[in-house]
């Protein structure tokens, strides 16, 4: 099963990024590649969300679809998603934010993935990969763009 591993370091608090992370709703304002997302779930305390995506993979215009549950651990400034339906088999993962300094925080992102189309070859699914790759680093540094940007502000 494919695994994509994603870091980036972002100055700003680690409150402020994951409070920006958490605030799904407002993701398809500054991600380009995020059509929409709806939250379709909320629990009373936040903690646990189920979001329907749109996405758009621009380098083949391909829309992609898909509901995932989150879990919220704001002592831990954490979130583990797993995908409850879509366009793959399986999608699953969390995303970490540590303070490594007073104002700077590591964003880390790990996705694990299984996408099985029949007949699908070797170099498709490497395609597959690198798409995926590119879309995770995009909303990364999106999500640094943010922070970064309204801390100037």
């Amino acid at each position: 099963m494919p695994r994509i591993e994603q870091k980036i370091e972002i100055e700003a608090p680690v409150e402020r990024v994951y409070a920006i992370a958490r605030h799904v709703e407002a993701f398809p304002e500054f991600m380009a590649d995020l059509q929409s997302l709806k939250v379709l779930e909320r629990s009373e305390d936040g903690r646990r969300t189920v979001t329907e995506w749109v996405g758009m993979i621009q380098a083949v215009k391909m829309k992609v679809r898909w509901t995932q549950e989150d879990r919220w651990d704001d002592t831990n400034y954490r979130d583990d998603f797993r995908m409850i339906q879509g366009d793959l088999d399986r999608m699953e993962g969390y995303w970490q934010f540590t303070p490594i300094a007073e104002n700077r925080t590591l964003f880390e992102s790990v996705v694990d993935y299984d996408i099985n189309i029949p007949m699908i070859g070797p170099m498709v699914k490497g395609l597959v990969k690198k798409l995926m790759t590119e879309n995770l680093q995009a909303t990364l540094k999106a999500i640094k763009r943010r922070a970064e940007s309204e801390l100037s502000s």
